[in-house]
């Protein structure tokens, strides 16, 4: 069963954009999965904190879906490119926030809002 993830990633400032796309292809090409992911490219930013000699990266986010067996190999191949500061893969289960109420879950809101204000007068 497929699963969907975000991964944020943190690549070596002083790659090329080129070199910085071909590294996600092959990455992504080891999750085995038929849909694209969407990626967004954040840029080039300050580290909040320096990672050995580095003070910049070039932060990219993306969400996929993917086997989680495909996970460990996918994992392997981050930690062994050199081009790759940091990573974090996370399970994406929605926005942040809170998630979309229902219509009952309104209606239940709303009346105890009437409530808690009649309690006022």
């Amino acid at each position: 069963m497929s699963r969907n993830y975000e991964a944020v990633y943190i690549f070596d400032s002083t790659l090329e954009d080129a070199a910085i796309n071909e590294k996600l292809d092959r990455f992504h090409g080891l999750l085995g999965s038929t849909e694209q992911p969407e990626v967004n490219h954040w840029g080039r930013r300050q580290l909040a904190y320096s990672i050995g000699r580095r003070e910049n990266g070039y932060y990219i986010v993306s969400r996929f879906a993917a086997e989680p067996a495909a996970l460990p190999e996918y994992e392997r191949a981050l930690k062994l490119d050199d081009g790759v500061i940091r990573y974090l893969i996370t399970l994406y289960e929605h926005e942040v926030g809170a998630p979309p109420m229902s219509e009952e879950e309104l209606a239940a809101q709303a009346a105890r809002r009437d409530d808690d204000d009649d309690d006022e007068d």
